[in-house]
Parts: structure tokens; sequence; C-alpha cells
């Protein structure tokens, strides 16, 4: 007997073209390095933790927008300046 619709799953498998390569670049430890900012400072600054600063440093978190916007002002640079976005998106 065949099972109703609704128990029944689906796997839907993407080609590997259809996937997005969009990562999140920062430039925060080079443009606090120019301020002379530690990472203690800057944490201060945005109301976070120096364990979230060095871990959205290094790549391994984003931060929310408004953590980036917050990051930026404390920096007193554009958010573009501080944060990139490489890669690419999926094709429409």
């Amino acid at each position: 007997m065949r099972e109703p619709k609704s128990k029944q799953f689906f796997t839907l498998i993407l080609p590997l073209t259809l996937m997005s390569t969009a990562v999140l670049k920062n430039s925060i430890r080079r443009l606090r390095f120019e301020k002379s900012m530690t990472q203690e400072e800057l944490a201060l600054r945005t109301g976070v933790s120096r364990q979230t600063i060095m871990s959205i440093e290094r790549g391994d978190t984003n931060p929310s927008v408004l953590l980036a916007f917050k990051i930026s002002a404390a920096l007193e640079m554009p958010i573009v300046d501080v944060f990139q976005m490489e890669g690419s998106l999926v094709p429409v």
C-alpha cells in the first residue's frame, strides 16, 4: 500500500552549478591594527565578547547585521570597507 503524500519524503538535489559560493570576508584585523585597537577594546565598544570578535575576524562566524554596523562604527569605517562578499550568487 502506498503512503499518503504527507508522509512521503522528497530529496531535492541541486546541480553543483546552482549552488551559491558567496562567503563573507572582513578586514577587521587589519583595520584594528591600523587604529592600534585590541580585540578586547573592539569587543567592549560593540557589546560582545573578545571571543566573538576573534571568531568573526577568523571567518568562523558571521556577525548579525546590527553587529556588523556596530563593528564598522567602532572602527570608524564604512561597512563596505569592513565586510566584503566574495564568490557568486545562484543565477536566476
